[in-house]
């Protein structure tokens, strides 16, 4: 895993108390290309009527977690509380 210290908010009991951003679906059902006529043009790779979840990331299980890559290293996720 690796995550900014900023983002790191010991006060968080578990990853179900976790705010993830949804980004707009479109971002994964459509995509922009360079037309044969030489403009840009947006098209959509799903069917119409699908609709697409779009979290801004997940989280890991905690069980899964062997260390942290942070700006000041790798830390081990027992190791966090020395840093604040």
């Amino acid at each position: 895993m690796a995550a900014p210290l900023s983002t790191i908010d010991l006060s968080t009991p578990d990853g179900k108390h976790i705010n993830i951003e949804e980004r707009d679906e479109d971002e994964v059902l459509k995509y922009s290309g360079l037309a044969e006529n030489g403009t840009i043009e947006t098209f959509r790779m799903a069917n119409p009527t699908s609709h697409a979840k779009n979290p801004a990331f997940d989280v890991t299980p905690a069980e899964l977690i062997t260390g942290i890559i942070t700006e000041k290293g790798i830390v081990k996720p027992n190791e966090l509380k020395k840093l604040f």
